[in-house]
């Protein structure tokens, strides 16, 4: 009984959804007997493993967690001033409680369905308002990865509007006194497409025509503030575009770069309230100048207006991010850092205008007694006009020691030089302890820290003037019960997975178990800098070696780097990887060979990296042309790079040609990048290392359980071969191997401190769970397929007429017969309680459905009887019951406010309109806002919170909403 009792409540009994009973009731519905005859009858019998995965067997909970804690003792806390961009702050727990650690916030998905997404896209709004107001310029987007990527896509934002322009430039000068780390992604964005990075003084080197741009740091790395107005002026009268990198608690005191001429500020947000987290997850930020709207990376919350007037808010110019121009695209980006940004949002809305300046007040007053008592003291300023940051000479070999065994890390420059960067969380008695400590390096008597000291910035040539954050929403909930009450507002107009299944093909929705997710706001990962010493980390380097040597055993590969963080920057990593590996091997070659069906990242990610893009053909059942692809690759035989190729198929299907496909790559000297999108059905039952491919990125946010967060963090670590290994990306706080390839991402292990979901998803599912996952995960996409295949028709399928992980069903059909568009489809779905499938990808009039292993068959039978009643309603239409231009589906979604208007002047009741479903009478999920208009919102770009005055009688956005 206890044997018994045990097995049932293993981990992976709450992570899979359905139990035993309910597996035979769904496999009677397929026609199998068993599990394994169905795996059986999909995975091709050559690619499957013969034996069980090298991991650990699972742990429970409980043991999981008291394991962690053991892990956790092993990481150091110091009291860090290193800076550099990552600075301890403070999460207001009114935000770490209602959103950080809820579900609701982060189990949503990116707001592709903005209906039902109108939550998080005002609390992405507001962050946009704050990029926007506090840098100075007009257009700002909902995220980036992180400050050093931000920058790098300033810099090709910069080049392509020069190139469009009939510009030949290809130098960009960069200053020497930004943050490293930013420079070393520059350097790897700039090599592959030609553009020259020119580091230096950038008052010693001339601009002129031969330069598109420049990057400067405000305050710089040492801390200083320059005047860059002149600069700025020479600048555009060369035609150089100017980006700065800043600081948003910095930019509260100083002039906003906007206001003297910048073109795109870019930084990191991450001291609006999200921790160190030893690098991450940290939201880059992005505003520029209207000119580059169209050109600007990532994703743009705009304002519109749904089809009954109401203000409603849409990801606006969506060819930026989601239909990403494949090799004419200018970005790869498909992830942001939504969490992160909304954090940073309603740190901002907390505080307010006047609390933000108190916070930045009380950082630079600290800064200011610092720098007082150290001249005092005798020390050598470096440092002339600062915020936070200031640079002394002293004898660093007294110094080091003293600091560190008083557990504190200072920023070392040279042999002489040191900076202490200080920041929200720096108190009156740390500042006691660091002075103490620098007295007594100095032989220099130390009392007590001084009165108020004088300020560098009291000139008004640094002093911001111009007022920020007036609107409402930054002047109204500064109470916790009104943030609370505000927080829950936007949380109720959001779907997410604590309402229901969230069946989208390709990104893999599944539980994100509160276990894995408890360890993220222990103090011991927290607060770790990612740039203190690797002795003081000896905990989370323990858990991403374990982590490391985990996924290598999954994928079937030698090394893995966590340095990417999203999948689409995995992708750019490895295919940086297979170029260093050819040219160090001295071969040119720069064609990289691309299925029809792969999705846009794929070319996007091939184009940045300098190689050609070869379109290779799918047959009539969705499989890559075997014939197409060998005569392409023998045609390109001499210049052949790689294959980029997705498996399980983007079409969900498991192509039984793949080692043919790997075999022809391999003959004709490319490498082959297999796109780990679709892991989620291969773990445990094959590899790409297995079936033969030489690198693949890892979507952690997909198949190993990081959540989506309304559309980010993500993690995209690659793992390679062992012909690879010393071409993976290195880092300026790590040991450089020769041939690696330079930082890809700001910090050496990207978002460390979601590192530990994924950590704990692998250790508690251990190696049976992992592959029972994956089984799971096949049965139930079959189930829903075989159960709708009589009302819909399935678009592809292996040779025993299943599926892998995800199907796709044509909804091509309904367009000729009812003038039902696959959109139409997506919206009804919301009055029934659900979110859409992915729409129109990877085949136009199509939704791609993935339910994941973690829902039960009562929540699969749900969705399936809610896709039935939807063909039953285009029937219906198709048989004139109603006009096609009037129906439940035109209209959708339907509003609790449309439902209970005084007049009813639709063809149909109220109760087909908004409970078309039995079980929607118990419960009822309500989108905030009927069908908005896109082409309303594109032409009338607003990006940040509206003007009052833009209202009339409306109430003004997150008041009364």
């Amino acid at each position: 009984m206890n044997k018994e009792m045990k097995s049932i409540y293993k981990f992976k009994s709450r992570h899979i959804g359905p139990d035993n009973s309910q597996v035979e009731g769904m496999l009677k519905v397929i026609g199998v007997n068993t599990l394994d005859e169905l795996i059986n009858q999909i995975v091709p019998e050559e690619i499957r493993y013969t034996r069980p995965l090298k991991i650990s067997s699972g742990l429970s909970e409980e043991e999981y967690i008291s394991s962690l804690r053991v892990a956790a003792s092993k990481n150091i806390l110091y009291k860090s001033y290193i800076g550099l961009g990552y600075y301890g702050t403070s999460m207001p727990a009114v935000i770490q409680r209602n959103i950080f650690e809820n579900p609701a916030w982060y189990t949503a998905y990116t707001p592709y369905q903005a209906e039902i997404s109108q939550g998080r896209l005002e609390a992405l709004l507001n962050y946009q308002t704050v990029i926007s107001e506090l840098t100075g310029l007009p257009i700002a987007n909902a995220s980036l990865l992180d400050e050093g990527t931000a920058a790098a896509e300033a810099m090709l934002m910069f080049f392509n509007a020069h190139a469009a322009d009939g510009g030949s430039a290809v130098r960009f000068l960069v200053s020497e006194n930004c943050f490293p780390q930013t420079v070393d992604v520059l350097r790897t964005r700039s090599e592959p497409l030609g553009i020259e990075l020119v580091v230096g003084d950038i008052n010693s080197i001339a601009l002129d025509q031969s330069f598109f741009g420049l990057l400067v740091q405000y305050p710089d790395v040492n801390g200083e503030v320059a005047d860059f107005q002149e600069m700025v002026t020479k600048a555009h009268e060369q035609n150089v575009k100017v980006c700065v990198a800043s600081d948003l608690l910095a930019l509260l005191l100083l002039h906003p770069p906007g206001e003297w001429g910048a073109d795109c500020v870019v930084g990191n947000s991450q001291r609006f309230g999200m921790p160190l987290g030893f690098g991450g997850p940290h939201a880059g930020f992005f505003s520029c100048k209207e000119t580059f709207k169209r050109l600007a990376p990532g994703r743009i919350i705009g304002v519109s207006k749904d089809t009954s007037g109401k203000t409603a808010y849409r990801m606006a110019l969506q060819t930026r991010e989601q239909h990403i121009k494949r090799e004419r695209a200018t970005s790869n980006l498909c992830t942001a850092q939504a969490l992160p940004a909304i954090i940073a949002s309603m740190y901002a809305v907390y505080h307010g205008p006047k609390g933000l300046r108190s916070i930045a007040f009380q950082v630079h007053s600290n800064t200011c007694l610092l720098n007082n008592e150290l001249i005092r003291m005798g020390y050598r300023p470096h440092t002339k006009v600062f915020f936070d940051t200031i640079v002394f000479e002293g004898d660093l070999n007294v110094i080091r020691p003293l600091a560190e065994g008083g557990k504190i890390n200072l920023r070392y420059i040279d042999a002489a030089r040191f900076a202490i960067s200080i920041d929200q969380t720096t108190t009156s008695n740390d500042l006691a302890d660091l002075l103490l400590i620098l007295a007594r390096a100095k032989g220099a008597a130390f009392d007590r820290i001084g009165g108020a000291a004088p300020s560098p910035l009291a000139s008004t040539k640094f002093l911001r003037a111009s007022k920020f954050l007036e609107h409402p929403v930054f002047n109204t909930y500064h109470s916790e019960t009104e943030m609370m009450r505000y927080i829950k507002r936007l949380e109720n107009k959001d779907l997410s997975l604590v309402h229901s299944m969230i069946s989208l093909g390709s990104c893999t929705m599944k539980l994100n178990a509160v276990s894995e997710l408890l360890p993220l706001t222990w103090p011991e990962f927290t607060q770790i800098h990612p740039f203190a010493p690797l002795g003081q980390a000896k905990g989370y380097m323990e858990i991403i070696h374990q982590l490391g040597k985990d996924l290598c055993e999954i994928t079937g590969f030698k090394a893995i780097s966590f340095q990417p963080n999203s999948g689409a920057q995995g992708e750019y990593a490895g295919l940086m990887v297979i170029r260093a590996f050819h040219k160090a091997n001295n071969h040119h070659r720069n064609i990289t060979l691309i299925p029809s069906s792969a999705h846009g990242t794929n070319p996007a990610s091939a184009a940045m990296a300098g190689f050609k893009i070869v379109i290779v053909s799918c047959d009539p059942q969705g499989n890559i042309d075997v014939n197409d692809l060998r005569n392409k690759a023998a045609l390109h035989q001499d210049a052949l790079a790689c294959l980029m190729v997705t498996y399980p198929s983007t079409h969900g299907v498991y192509e039984e040609s793949i080692k043919e496909i790997v075999s022809i790559i391999h003959i004709n000297g490319g490498l082959v990048y297999m796109d780990g999108a679709n892991m989620n059905a291969q773990v445990g039952l094959t590899s790409p290392g297995h079936i033969g491919a030489d690198v693949c990125h890892l979507n952690l946010h997909k198949t190993f359980a990081i959540p989506h967060g309304g559309g980010g963090p993500g993690m995209g670590p690659i793992a390679v071969a062992e012909h690879l290994v010393e071409f993976l990306p290195s880092h300026i706080s790590l040991e450089k191997t020769e041939r690696a390839i330079s930082a890809v991402s700001s910090a050496p292990f990207a978002s460390a401190l979601v590192l530990l979901i994924s950590f704990g998803y692998i250790k508690m599912l251990g190696a049976d769970g992992l592959l029972e996952a994956t089984k799971i995960a096949i049965l139930n996409a079959n189930y829903i397929k075989d159960s709708l295949k009589g009302y819909y028709k399935i678009l592809f399928t292996g040779k025993n007429d299943h599926c892998a992980h995800e199907f796709i069903i044509d909804c091509a059909q309904f367009k000729k017969s009812a003038n039902v568009e696959v959109g139409d489809i997506a919206k009804r779905l919301m009055d029934y309680g659900f979110h859409a499938p992915t729409v129109g990808f990877p085949v136009h009039d199509t939704l791609m459905i993935e339910p994941t292993e973690s829902e039960s068959k009562a929540e699969l039978d749900k969705f399936i009887c809610a896709m039935i009643s939807i063909r039953r309603e285009i029937e219906e239409i198709v048989q004139g019951e109603y006009s096609q231009k009037d129906n439940v589906l035109k209209n959708a979604p339907h509003t609790l406010n449309d439902c209970l208007k005084d007049t009813w002047s639709r063809p149909y009741g109220r109760e087909k309109a908004a409970f078309p479903s039995i079980w929607l009478k118990d419960y009822k999920f309500w989108p905030s806002v009927s069908k908005i208009d896109n082409a309303f919102g594109d032409r009338n770009l607003i990006c940040t919170c509206p003007p009052i005055d833009s209202y009339g009688d409306e109430p003004p956005l997150g008041l009364l909403s």
